[in-house]
């Protein structure tokens, strides 16, 4: 499948949402001076759904095509093509969490509780069940690790399924999916779905709209209203105009999916100059890193501002612009020798492996 337009781009601005959005969280625990009184600074959570769904688009879509092409999926080259891409920063950032907070932390002075064993959060986290392990408050670190845990667990259920059903039942069995887990998740008879965030219904809406999308009738429509879905999606993520609006979680998460599946079909519809621009494209290739770094940094420079800035006595607004970029630009710079000494390797060897599999 080629590169589809701006996309690429586009993560890296999730993943900057992420990081400001945990920021002020960050600062307001440690009573450090924050801000986030716009709402721009409340869209992490929408940010990781949108992460959610640009992997559905892609990751079904793929596969959709594969079994349209070749009336199979090659599981065995999917999933090690997902290993190679996922598989390397997470362990990297799960150790550096289990040796930060039980053995630095403690050496450092510091007091944190743990509400888990050890054995269990290993093997949990091992396993790609940290969104379980959330739920117990393993550390900042080991945290934001859930989404990885909720991608991986969507990936291991539709690519067999895909692989199983024939062609012609993938669609109807996606839109079944679809709004029977939408409706089990916010009913009261599944709670362990929410309680363990387990957002599968933003991956296969997406999925189908990625579907969708190689047929003229459903692209034209596209094309056509790209403009306003684009101002919505503007709006989502820079207003609580919506949030206000929808009475319950229910409803808006599920605006929240269709606007994002319809969001992801006009981002690819047309390129955008600026998204396309070669920057812009390498920030988004290192937005993995982004998400996976950035929690470490914010305790790097939360250590530093602890012990060193908080005693110089400067106005709140040059504290808050000192500990918001530091840890942006920080996390840039680590992410970017990340993709460029560690993660490329693995990306090397993927692409090699893909180009082996293609002849």
């Amino acid at each position: 499948m080629k590169n589809l337009p701006n996309l690429t781009a586009i993560r890296f601005f999730l993943a900057t949402l992420v990081v400001i959005f945990h920021i002020p969280q960050f600062c307001r625990h440690l009573e450090f001076p924050f801000y986030n009184a716009l709402p721009i600074f409340d869209k992490g959570l929408e940010a990781v759904y949108m992460f959610f769904s640009l992997s559905g688009f892609l990751i079904i879509k793929l596969l959709y095509i594969e079994k349209e092409k070749t009336n199979t999926v090659k599981l065995k080259d999917f999933f090690l093509r997902r290993i190679l891409r996922i598989f390397p920063l997470y362990y990297l950032v799960l150790t550096f969490g289990f040796i930060y907070y039980h053995i630095i932390v403690p050496f450092m002075g510091f007091k944190d509780s743990m509400d888990y064993d050890l054995p269990t959060a290993i093997a949990l986290s091992v396993t790609f069940f940290p969104n379980i392990l959330h739920a117990y408050n393993p550390g900042s670190v080991l945290q934001v690790l859930w989404s990885i845990g909720i991608e991986e667990q969507f990936y291991l259920f539709i690519a067999p399924l895909i692989f199983l059903l024939p062609v012609k039942r993938i669609v109807l069995f996606l839109v079944i999916f679809t709004t029977a887990y939408f409706a089990l998740y916010h009913s009261e008879y599944f709670v362990d779905f929410h309680k363990y965030q387990m957002y599968f219904y933003y991956f296969s809406f997406s999925g189908l709209c990625g579907i969708f999308l190689s047929k003229k009738a459903f692209s034209d429509i596209i094309y056509k209203l790209r403009i306003p879905i684009l101002i919505v999606f503007l709006l989502q993520f820079t207003t609580d105009i919506f949030i206000d609006f929808f009475s319950t979680m229910g409803s808006y998460h599920l605006f929240s999916m269709i606007l994002f599946g319809l969001s992801i079909c006009a981002l690819v519809s047309k390129p955008i100059a600026f998204l396309e621009n070669k920057n812009m494209v390498y920030l988004g290739k290192i937005s993995y890193g982004i998400y996976m770094f950035h929690m470490i940094v914010i305790q790097v420079i939360g250590f530093v501002y602890l012990k060193f800035i908080s005693k110089m006595n400067l106005p709140e607004i040059t504290s808050i612009l000192f500990l918001n970029l530091s840890v942006i630009i920080g996390t840039i710079i680590i992410s970017h020798f990340s993709y460029k000494y560690y993660e490329t390797y693995f990306l090397n060897l993927k692409q090699k492996f893909r180009a082996k599999q293609n002849k």
